[in-house]
């Protein structure tokens, strides 16, 4: 398979009450309860609810010189002049119109890819499944 192009949120993987994991598309993810969330808080329901459209909204891009990009969209209400001023800063860097951090390497191995994220013995971890590309428990699908 060709990992090397733009790759969207399909889904994410959470226990359901029988502690089996299931992936749930954006709409149920957005949608889904938030036990850990105090729902009398419309503050932390809102912050929430936020945190999981970006999430639902996010992309990975894989590129042929070896880099590896998360790509988040920017936050709703937020104005060019605060991107801006973000990305002056050095908060955020901007790529595809997109909040993304420095790339990561990712290379190739006997037909899977892997990517430097610094969760085993040389730091690369199986990303292809299939598929998808998964991140911990998020999948996303190739677009182009």
């Amino acid at each position: 398979m060709n990992y090397i192009g733009l790759w969207k949120f399909h889904s994410i993987g959470t226990v359901d009450d029988s502690d089996e994991l299931v992936y749930l598309a954006a709409e149920e993810y957005i949608n889904s309860p938030m036990p850990y969330i105090d729902e009398d808080d419309p503050e932390a329901v809102l912050g929430e609810l936020n945190e999981r459209k970006q999430m639902a909204g996010s992309f990975v891009e894989i590129c042929e010189d070896g880099s590896f990009y998360m790509l988040m969209p920017l936050p709703e209400g937020v104005s060019r002049e605060e991107v801006d001023e973000a990305v002056k800063a050095g908060e955020i860097a901007l790529r595809g119109g997109m909040m993304t951090q420095a790339p990561v390497a990712w290379e190739e191995r006997d037909g899977e890819i892997f990517a430097e994220l610094g969760m085993s013995d040389d730091g690369f971890v199986k990303i292809s499944d299939g598929e998808f590309v998964s991140i911990m428990t998020t999948r996303y699908v190739k677009v182009r």
